[in-house]
């Protein structure tokens, strides 16, 4: 079920609101929420629901079991629950990928190496880091286990951050699974951060997706200019899309008494790639710092040593995006920048102008899009060559031209500027009530303009419900 769709705008989360707001008790509220969000997470591929199922009481027990030994069966514990969660991830994530290249690699040989054709359980990548950071967090004694398994399943299962994130941490939550702080203020904030999402999502991301697509994938070689407007519209769209669905996530967890970490802090606005992943996916960034570069090491021993857990961990997180060799070298290509920069560029950018920074990082960020979004290396590679001019230089194709309609050309130069631009608070010298109403105005307007265009259009997943 996607947030942006009639079928969760007009019925799931009216439907939902209505029972949580009439369920008298935390604890009844938490059933409620728990049966809702499986429900939620089952919608379109029930099948997928037993993967979830699965890791709930699995890590449930896990948890326990952890916190009740000590030495070297704590250890063990741990480590077969790791082991356990990362296999599950990599059965179903990551063996088409490992059977697809096996198979071309034996291929030569006259060889008939089998492949899989597993599907994909929607938000898999997301509970798993969530279970992750729980049994490990239980280890390291940051909390007890919790022995309830309703507050348990809530955590991982909750349905604003189930697919497509932010990563929750246990400890961000735990107090709110048994007393939330509800209140109609708190109510109004998280639906007005949920109607902000949610024009991000229609009246921005989608509206230049036809551009992206053309440019990637209906014109082969494009030309010069259509590369670059694919890239830009990538860029837009991305960042709207993803931005959006944490947006509409943090506010309806406002709304259910929740506090969700932020996601996203003006990343176009980055002065070098390390500063980018201090502001594009927060939770996921600090996630794996906390859970992945620290215990390698982080930045303790020598600078080579550095260099190398920096690039393990973007190489990881690629993967983690996808299985793709795309994703590999996109990781490759963030951990090298930030490796280079630490080797001094960074001090050598320091001494540019503000300018000439952003352009720098801007460039290097659509440089790793590109390969994000390709289909395969063959594809990225053919890109870059469009990029620098060598597949023509003018010329426009016909499904370009159909595309660069008025509005999502519009909407791209809007995208463009809303995205680097900081946020301006206009100041009026009306009483605090008017400026109420006009903050009011204008959401109830983003709404109104949104639930039309999603009542009128087609379905439109998230980008990031793939990963």
């Amino acid at each position: 079920m996607v947030f942006s769709s009639v079928t969760f705008l007009f019925y799931f989360l009216p439907i939902f609101l209505a029972a949580y707001a009439l369920t008298p008790t935390v604890t009844a509220k938490n059933v409620v929420t728990l049966l809702f969000s499986l429900v939620f997470y089952a919608w379109g591929e029930p099948r997928f629901l037993l993967i979830l199922l699965f890791s709930i009481a699995f890590n449930y027990v896990a948890a326990i079991l952890i916190d009740r030994n000590a030495g070297a069966r704590r250890s063990w514990a741990l480590a077969f629950a790791v082991a356990v969660n990362l296999l599950t991830l990599g059965v179903f994530k990551y063996a088409n990928f490992v059977t697809a290249n096996f198979a071309a690699l034996f291929k030569p040989l006259g060889l008939d190496f089998g492949q899989t054709n597993i599907a994909l359980p929607l938000g898999i990548s997301f509970f798993t880091f969530h279970c992750l950071s729980y049994i490990i967090d239980v280890y390291r004694r940051r909390f007890r286990a919790n022995a309830d398994p309703v507050d348990v399943a809530l955590y991982i299962s909750l349905f604003p951050q189930l697919v497509a994130g932010p990563i929750v941490r246990y400890k961000t939550v735990a107090r709110q699974l048994d007393r939330r702080r509800q209140t109609l203020g708190r109510a109004s904030v998280g639906a007005r951060i949920f109607i902000i999402g949610l024009a991000q999502k229609v009246l921005v991301a989608d509206v230049v997706a036809p551009l992206v697509q053309v440019a990637f994938d209906h014109v082969p070689h494009r030309s010069l200019p259509e590369a670059w407007i694919g890239i830009l519209a990538y860029t837009v769209q991305i960042y709207f899309d993803f931005a959006g669905y944490s947006n509409m996530a943090i506010g309806l967890g406002i709304v259910l008494g929740f506090t969700f970490p932020r996601n996203f802090n003006l990343p176009y606005t980055s002065l070098s790639i390390t500063e980018f992943w201090r502001r594009w996916h927060m939770s996921l960034s600090s996630w794996l710092r906390d859970y992945l570069y620290i215990p390698l090491g982080g930045s303790r021993g020598t600078n080579l040593e550095t260099y190398r857990n920096l690039v393990t961990v973007f190489v990881l997180c690629g993967i983690w995006h996808g299985a793709s060799w795309t994703f590999v070298l996109w990781g490759v290509w963030h951990g090298a920048f930030l490796v280079i920069e630490r080797l001094g560029l960074g001090a050598r950018l320091d001494r540019l102008p503000l300018a000439l920074r952003w352009l720098y990082a801007l460039l290097v960020v659509m440089g790793g899009w590109a390969l994000f979004r390709a289909a395969d290396l063959g594809a990225a590679g053919d890109y870059f060559l469009s990029l620098l001019g060598f597949n023509g230089a003018g010329d426009v194709s016909f499904d370009m031209h159909d595309a660069l309609s008025d509005r999502a050309v519009s909407t791209l130069v809007a995208g463009c500027l809303l995205a680097v631009l900081p946020r301006f608070r206009l100041r009026f010298s009306a009483p605090a009530i008017l400026r109420a109403v006009a903050d009011a105005g204008w959401t109830f307007a983003l709404l109104i303009v949104s639930m039309i265009t999603v009542a009128a259009g087609a379905y439109s997943p998230f980008l990031y419900f793939k990963f």
